[in-house]
């Protein structure tokens, strides 16, 4: 028999409660259950740490996945034998999810669990030992999801629509050097619109910033644009929402291992899977290769 720990979120409310139940009554059809309840990052990091070898269901969204693998590292299971996990989509944006194909239903999703093999997936983790499970990125993307933000509460995420208009057609860009792998990217001389550096291919709710990503290869998908004037950033969001961006001239598309980006003569701030970063003089990010195991409906590498 099967052995899954449910992690559940002590905030969940009544409707995330019934769409919770329907997910582990599946589960509990083909195996044995433990659910436990966490609301801080130690109480997590103590669940995982006692998970006793039962695979790890995480219910929410990109910031729950990127709690998990926080937790994971902090429980000392980063590099280790890697735990298999599960992902019910219910968070906001479940951009991740989006990227493995994964069903937006959660009783869907755990049926994925049961029938879907494990495979590996990769995450970021920064200069400061800070975890990244989706994305993170700096500029405009930076600036859309801070205004989201109070947005997302009350709209959902029409919130992130909000955030991007106003980010894309109110910031100038910044003066930002990237380095992957040891290649200057950019050099920092002209101001660059965005960067991203990501696991998964979408950010915002669907908006596919990075649509080559591969979670599971071992490298992270790095997208830069240059788009500054004004006819250059209405193409760019004219072709962002399809992925076709990429194809654009004024942005450069590749896949690393290691990715620095320096501010020139400034600091900057990020977005990690949701959350703002302190701003920071330089960020440097490296990929941790088949971090854990996750079951989904298609490939990742």
């Amino acid at each position: 028999m099967r052995r899954f720990l449910f992690i559940a979120n002590s905030s969940a409310g009544t409707s995330a409660q019934e769409r919770t139940d329907a997910a582990l009554a599946v589960l509990r059809e083909h195996g044995d259950v433990d659910v436990v309840t966490t609301s801080t990052i130690e109480e997590l990091t103590e669940a995982i740490a006692g998970r006793d070898g039962r695979e790890i269901i995480v219910a929410g969204g990109d910031g729950s996945l990127n709690a998990f693998v926080t937790a994971l590292c902090r429980a000392g299971s980063l590099g280790e034998e890697p735990p298999t996990v599960g992902l019910l989509p219910m968070g906001t944006g479940n951009d991740f999810a989006r990227t493995l194909e994964m069903p937006t239903d959660p009783a869907e999703a755990a049926r994925v669990v049961i029938d879907s093999p494990p495979r590996p997936v990769d995450v970021l983790l920064d200069d400061e030992d800070r975890l990244v499970a989706n994305a993170v990125h700096i500029g405009v993307g930076e600036e859309a999801g801070r205004i989201a933000a109070p947005w997302k509460e009350r709209l959902g995420p029409v919130g992130y629509v909000i955030g991007g208009l106003a980010a894309g057609f109110g910031r100038s860009g910044r003066h930002l050097k990237v380095v992957a792998d040891g290649e200057v990217v950019v050099d920092g001389t002209h101001r660059s619109l965005q960067v991203a550096v990501t696991i998964g291919q979408s950010v915002g709710g669907g908006t596919p910033i990075a649509p080559d990503a591969l979670p599971g290869d071992g490298k992270a998908e790095v997208v830069v644009s240059r788009a500054i004037s004004w006819r250059r950033r209405l193409l760019y969001a004219a072709t962002v929402n399809t992925g076709r961006h990429t194809r654009l001239d004024d942005v450069i598309s590749l896949r690393a291992r290691t990715v620095t980006v320096t501010g020139v003569n400034h600091e900057f701030a990020a977005n990690a899977d949701g959350e703002a970063l302190e701003p920071a003089r330089e960020r440097t990010w490296h990929v941790v290769p088949g971090a854990y195991r996750l079951h989904s409906p298609e490939p990742t590498a």
